[in-house]
């Protein structure tokens, strides 16, 4: 296995090397179910993209790939799309399966891979698990789940988590991100979705990304940013919010219904409205690089607004027993581990309204306290996280570097 140690240079720290795919592993098989909203598919593309980007040969096995049209309309070098279903007589197991979270493969493809074995050398299979800073993570990231039932009896399932820390398989991040962030002129990002910010909207003016699920709170927070601007200094701030497709456009729309505000691109107040078409990927962590903050969703949007560096609020997709609540506590205090207090008092206040949690009455305070902390903290303390997570080995050369032990014997 090789490692290219120059693929991403930002100055302000030293990325961990990029490792490409080793010999005996060209062949991977990566296995998606779209539950809802496309995220198991965007993070399943990115990582078949970035193996591919390195070497592998990919197979994505989807049962909706419907989203890839938009998603990633060129599709990538490297990467066959197939659809969900048994396999063809030619087809045979990769090098590397992985089941994103949890989602078992065909039985009658589990079943070839017990043949596999039989004959000659058991295909690596991996459960990619979900994102999550919880204490849990680091104890079962590498864990063997051995087959004793079911069409992969005699095998072995191995769990992998990506994750925060050392400990774990780190954060999605291809080769050469970071720089093209740096390199990346927000306007022309901005000018080619015919998004037109006006000369007077420097420097009094805010741009916010909204990607969300349905949100109780949205149209009380769109009533502050139209009625109660929010101040930059002794300024007070105007706010033009891009509104992506689903969710979001649904409950803007309503809330511009109430208001009696209609047009193309409305003005309601201090808030002006972009409603944003389906973009791609690749448009999208444009999109992030360019907000001032993004409000995203779920685990796909999170990682790559982290690495965007903008501001962020995380929506955590709600679950009836309320566990994303411990989910969203566990990564508020790794994100906010050594920030100033001025900066994750608000955040963490608003963090936890913006998923359910707290008294709605709060909100016009607690949105008032975070904009200037953001303003005044942001910058600097998320410098400071983004050197720790991205000194660590990113995913896939985890995946890689893991991947490529486990078959030598290397990890027991």
């Amino acid at each position: 296995m090789s490692a290219d140690t120059n693929a991403d240079t930002p100055s302000a720290f030293s990325l961990s090397p990029v490792l490409t795919v080793p010999s005996a592993l060209q062949r991977w098989d990566v296995f998606c179910r779209v539950i809802d909203n496309h995220g198991d598919l965007g993070v399943c593309w990115r990582l078949a993209r970035d193996l591919a980007g390195r070497g592998a040969q990919v197979r994505l096995w989807v049962d909706d790939a419907s989203a890839l049209a938009w998603m990633a309309p060129d599709g990538a070098p490297g990467v066959r799309v197939l659809p969900w279903r048994d396999p063809l007589a030619d087809e045979v197991p990769a090098d590397v399966v992985i089941e994103a979270f949890g989602c078992d493969p065909p039985a009658a493809y589990v079943s070839r891979m017990v043949s596999a074995a039989e004959t000659g050398t058991a295909p690596l299979w991996i459960n990619l698990e979900y994102l999550s800073a919880e204490p849990h993570v680091e104890r079962l990231h590498g864990l063997a789940s051995p087959q004793w039932s079911g069409p992969g009896r005699g095998l072995t399932k191995w769990f992998f988590y990506p994750g925060f820390t050392a400990a774990t398989g780190g954060l999605l991040r291809e080769p050469g991100l970071l720089a093209r962030r740096d390199a990346h002129h927000p306007a022309t990002t901005l000018t080619r979705l015919g998004i037109h910010l006006g000369a007077d909207d420097h420097p009094d003016h805010a741009l916010m990304l909204l990607f969300g699920y349905t949100q109780p709170l949205l149209a009380a927070w769109l009533d502050l940013l139209a009625d109660a601007p929010h101040a930059r200094g002794d300024r007070r701030v105007r706010t033009t919010l891009l509104v992506t497709p689903g969710f979001s456009a649904q409950q803007v729309r309503a809330w511009l219904h109430q208001r009696g505000a209609t047009g193309p691109g409305p003005v309601v107040g201090a808030l002006r409205l972009h409603f944003l078409p389906h973009v791609t990927q690749v448009e999208f962590d444009r999109l992030l690089w360019a907000s001032d903050l993004n409000l995203v969703r779920g685990e796909d949007s999170l990682v790559r607004a982290l690495w965007a560096g903008q501001p962020l609020l995380w929506q955590l997709y709600p679950q009836d027993d309320g566990v994303h609540a411990d989910k969203l506590s566990a990564f508020l205090d790794v994100a906010l581990d050594r920030a100033p207090p001025a900066l994750a008092a608000p955040l963490r206040a608003m963090a936890r309204l913006w998923n359910g949690a707290g008294d709605p009455a709060d909100l016009p305070r607690t949105w008032a306290a975070l904009w200037p902390a953001l303003q005044q903290a942001w910058g600097a303390d998320t410098a400071r996280r983004q050197r720790r997570w991205a000194e660590q080995p990113d995913l896939v050369s985890s995946l890689l570097a893991w991947a490529e032990a486990r078959q030598s014997g290397g990890l027991g």
